[in-house]
């Protein structure tokens, strides 16, 4: 746990507070009235000055709050990065976060600065110093708290959030679920099971021939001995469309490795996983992977691609990068959407960077539990 600052920190944090009040009353009047004009176009250049001042100033006493009381506070923002000015406003309108701090700024610039005023002006007087020593620490955390309740989401609503997340996410797999049996289904019919029909139909006439016509009867068990090698072909491609060999034998990292040797765009692979992840990270992240890669190779046109691989505490994150023309969009088409659903089923998720002309950076993120330890050392694959 944090040591508690000194009263004379506390102090310097209200001084901030009372010198930010200022703004933060100039911040919200600009929102609110960039808000009610945005639709008559003149209130948008309002709210791009006065939103991203009032996320500034809302960060400042988010990182006053946090070292008062020892713990995080959170922004919990949508994300907007690389965004269109008109889907980072729309992103802006949704996001319960902006109203969260439209609010605090009132409560901030009107309650709260009696508060942060109290404690400065209890320093001022030489009579008061006893009563600011000892009532600092305590106005200031009851400030915290109040700043930290208003900029940051309460238990309850991520308990909301996570509940609908994960309906979302266990429909999503349940539906990908069925569409993969179904595949594996239509392979198998399509593929092994036709020539396992025909290879049952070439010995029987074999053993029909054996005695009035050898020579076809051989001729029928060399067309069966091929039947049955194409037969295990197929058998091997749906194995491996469900859990790669590689994967299970080379790990996540001799796996991606392995992708990076076919794809017809040079790839380098780097990173280091101290310990191997659970086999059901391992094998949403590698088929993440190997989408990704099959978008740089059909639409990127790039000249070399890279993947990063690296584990924070118990974060696996690996990054697929390109040198492409850039310009993914996650939306335009279901092969991003579905790296997402896959990740999101594990409660990872993916981050896409494409601005025109690249680079084309996807970062995927999945908490994991190591299986066993096993350590990959660094290589490359070019």
């Amino acid at each position: 746990m944090a040591p508690r600052p000194s009263t004379l920190r506390l102090t310097g944090h209200a001084l901030a507070q009372v010198a930010l009040a200022v703004p933060t009353i100039l911040a919200a009047t600009l929102v609110a009235v960039g808000g009610g004009t945005a639709l008559l176009v003149i209130g948008i250049p309002v709210l791009l000055v006065g939103l991203p001042l009032l996320r500034w100033i809302a960060d400042r006493h988010r990182a006053m709050a946090a070292a008062t009381l020892g713990h995080p506070v959170p922004a919990d923002r949508l994300p907007d990065d690389d965004l269109p000015l008109l889907a980072r406003l729309a992103t802006w309108g949704r996001d319960p976060m902006s109203w969260r701090e439209l609010a605090w700024a009132f409560v901030s610039a009107s309650v709260g600065l009696a508060v942060s005023l109290v404690v400065v002006l209890l320093m001022v007087g030489i009579v008061t110093l006893v009563l600011w020593w000892y009532a600092t620490p305590q106005l200031m955390r009851l400030r915290s708290v109040a700043d930290a309740r208003l900029l940051s989401r309460g238990s309850h609503e991520l308990l909301e959030e996570r509940v609908q997340v994960l309906t979302e996410t266990r429909a999503e797999t349940v539906e990908d679920s069925a569409a993969e049996l179904r595949r594996i289904e239509r392979d198998l019919h399509d593929g092994a099971q036709a020539r396992l029909v025909a290879l049952q139909m070439n010995l029987g006439l074999a053993r029909e021939l054996m005695e009035s016509d050898p020579g076809a009867a051989r001729e029928l068990l060399a067309e069966a001995s091929t039947t049955t090698g194409a037969a295990l072909g197929d058998i091997r491609d749906v194995v491996r469309g469900i859990h790669p060999p590689v994967l299970a034998d080379r790990g996540l990292a001799g796996a991606v490795q392995a992708l990076a040797l076919d794809l017809s765009v040079p790839v380098t692979v780097t990173g280091e996983l101290p310990e191997r992840p659970s086999a059901p990270v391992e094998t949403a992240v590698y088929f993440a992977v190997l989408e990704c890669l099959a978008n740089v190779a059909k639409h990127a046109g790039a000249e070399h691609a890279w993947v990063e691989l690296g584990q924070h505490d118990d974060l696996l994150v690996v990054v697929v990068g390109d040198d492409g023309r850039g310009g993914a969009d996650p939306s335009g088409g279901t092969g991003l959407r579905g790296v997402a659903r896959r990740l999101a089923a594990l409660d990872g998720s993916v981050r896409v960077s494409s601005p025109a002309g690249g680079p084309t950076l996807v970062t995927l993120e999945v908490p994991c539990e190591s299986s066993s330890p096993r350590t990959t050392p660094s290589s490359a694959t070019g």
